[in-house]
């Protein structure tokens, strides 16, 4: 996979059948799913035949590539996708999204119309609505797709929301919907308000705001603009003279630049820079950063879910999405600490310490690895699955280890004994003085086996089990050695016990030594586990109080709107919001620094892996909630 990728020309993304069904085109995820880097995407929507396209194009750098088309025909059906390097973020991929037209009167089908700008809100991190003429109030109708993204889009699962009933679900809309920018097309006006010069931004203000009283009419006209406030956590308005002559736009995609009217040009640059600029990439709730390939499954998910007849749900998707990506993250990791192994099991058979240095190091890239990749992890269910894949594989290296060290040495054993084993049949150990003789070339053996390097793990288990094999053959040259008397026998077969006890004890001492580094080794991988997820879960709770402030100071500016204007009641109504945001904010960061923080010192019995699992799982899993 890639960090990024530069399309030649726009692919199919999600297809729009005349059935109405819609599907994920396996051309386009293919596509998403080689990106493995950050993604910034801008969707665009509105109306058919009001110049989207056009403006996708100049995104891309190009003056063709999305159908621009020259008929009442809508030329764009579902929704299109061009991938390209990011202009000025190195290492993240632009990704744009070119929507069905809105309202085209061959689809008679309303609903179909609503899901497909349900879909560029979910996907995106920039929507642009694009419309002709001027923001009146039959523009503003006219996006009653904005009435309906509470009906069509869950911030939270049923279960969920039954145990916190009192959040209203649109309210939290403004924490991860995108922001919304107003292309208004061949506009004719002076920009003035009250008969003076305004800003696009206050134009769009201008058209947004509330009446005041109340009645049927009062509350249509109000719906959809409390709505765009609401939902959409920052707002931004371009307005675009006609770019040429009516007879030369029906052939826009093949005019020069000397051909369109300075004007356009102008604010199509700006356009374009505020997008590349002001565009952020693209987070899942809980600010979780996503890539190309988790994109590609987010659009899949969302499709699926509303072939199945159902509501697209935020918090559904980011638990199939974690899932799926912590699986992922589990493999790639462990890939990781097997590549890292790769190395020393070449090398085989090493020392304990050898093994273990490398161990500590490749399970803290895996952990790390991990770490990257991973999100949501909230029972530290993969956590734990890539701790357990590591003890295997490691565990399955050390009985290699093992087992080459015991043939190592064996053989080596072998070898060094094959002189004494010439004499001992050539009975030169049978002669008065033998045993003397015998002992002596046998203490040569042992000296030149302990001068052998690199024998491994095994080294004084395999020389213990060597000369417990050869205990009778010496015991059977001492007894007949005419030479020695039954004293010196006597005292010979003491000597004989006491340097198989010696022996015996370096083997329990190598076993100790072994057992007590494989003891340091797990609690370093703990406590490496312990350190990381500190930094991870620090991580996602400023991820998630980035999330609060941004909903906090949409809440807050749209409050101050409407102190301004007089709304003093729906002011109120916010300040509860605004006083809820706070207070969960304040949790979360509580929770952290309470039990997040201390867990590395909080009494875990690290040499019991089973019991600080359970810990962290604990932990991980109260820590998640509080977020």
């Amino acid at each position: 996979m890639s960090s990024t990728i530069h399309m030649p020309a726009p692919v199919c993304l999600i297809e729009n059948e005349d059935s109405g069904t819609l599907s994920v085109r396996k051309e386009g995820k293919d596509i998403l799913d080689r990106i493995s880097g950050p993604v910034v995407v801008v969707s665009v929507v509105g109306l058919y035949r009001t110049g989207k396209s056009y403006l996708m194009n100049r995104l891309a750098g190009q003056q063709t590539g999305f159908a621009l088309g020259n008929t009442v025909e809508s030329k764009t059906k579902g929704i299109w996708m061009w991938c390209v390097p990011h202009p000025s973020m190195p290492g993240h991929t632009l990704v744009l999204l070119d929507t069905e037209g809105l309202g085209d009167v061959k689809k008679g089908d309303s609903k179909n119309d609503s899901w497909i700008f349900c879909l560029a809100v979910l996907l995106s991190s920039t929507l642009v609505y694009n419309s002709r003429g001027t923001i009146d109030n039959d523009a503003v109708q006219k996006l009653q797709y904005v009435v309906e993204l509470a009906e069509q889009i869950k911030i939270r699962s049923p279960k969920s929301a039954s145990e916190d009933k009192e959040v209203e679900e649109n309210d939290q809309f403004v924490r991860f919907f995108p922001l919304f920018v107003w292309a208004v097309r061949d506009f004719t006006l002076d920009l003035e308000i009250n008969e003076k010069k305004a800003t696009e931004d206050e134009y769009l203000n201008f058209a947004l705001e509330l009446k005041k009283g109340v009645g049927r009419k009062i509350s249509d006209f109000n719906l959809p603009r409390e709505c765009i406030q609401r939902y959409f956590p920052s707002r931004k308005c371009f307005v675009f003279p006609s770019p040429a002559s009516p007879e030369n736009m029906r052939c826009l995609e093949s005019l020069q630049e000397q051909d369109l009217v300075p004007g356009f040009l102008e604010a199509t640059h700006n356009f374009c820079k505020y997008i590349f600029v002001k565009s952020a990439v693209k987070k899942l709730k809980g600010g979780h950063t996503v890539t190309g390939k988790m994109l590609g499954q987010l659009a899949h998910i969302y499709v699926k879910t509303i072939n199945d007849g159902q509501v697209p749900c935020l918090e559904n998707a980011v638990v199939t999405l974690a899932n799926l990506e912590n699986q992922a993250a589990v493999e790639e990791a462990l890939k990781v600490y097997k590549n890292g192994m790769e190395e020393i099991s070449s090398k085989f058979p090493v020392g304990m310490e050898s093994i273990t240095i490398v161990h500590q190091k490749c399970s803290s890239l895996a952990n790390s690895e991990f770490m990257k990749r991973s999100f949501k992890d909230d029972k530290g269910e993969y956590i734990t699955k890539l701790t357990e894949a590591i003890d295997t594989y490691y565990k399955d290296l050390q009985q290699k280890n093992e087992m080459a060290s015991e043939e190592k040495c064996k053989e080596l054993l072998k070898n060094l004994f094959s002189d004494m084993s010439e004499r001992l049949q050539n009975g030169a150990y049978s002669q008065p003085g033998g045993y003397k003789v015998y002992c002596r070339d046998k203490d040569d053996l042992i000296a030149q086996y302990h001068g052998e390097p690199d024998k491994g793990v095994r080294a004084e288990a395999v020389l213990n089990e060597f000369l417990i094999e050869r205990g009778p053959e010496a015991n059977s040259i001492l007894h007949a050695d005419k030479e020695l008397t039954e004293k010196d026998r006597k005292i010979q077969e003491e000597k004989e016990k006491a340097a198989l006890l010696k022996q015996k004890c370096k083997e329990e001492e190598e076993k100790r030594i072994e057992s007590e580094q494989r003891m340091l080794a797990d609690q370093e991988h703990q406590q490496d586990i312990i350190r990381q997820l500190q930094e991870k879960c620090k991580k996602e709770m400023e991820q998630k109080q980035e999330e609060m402030d941004r909903a906090l100071d949409s809440k807050l500016k749209e409050q101050e709107e409407l102190i301004k204007k007089g709304f003093d009641a729906k002011a109120e109504q916010l300040e509860e919001e605004i006083v809820r945001l706070n207070k969960e904010k304040e949790a979360a960061g509580n929770f952290f620094k309470e039990y997040i923080m201390p867990l590395a010192s909080a009494g875990l019995d690290l040499a019991n892996k089973v019991q600080t699992q359970k810990a962290i799982q604990n932990v991980l899993t109260s820590f998640f909630k509080a977020l």
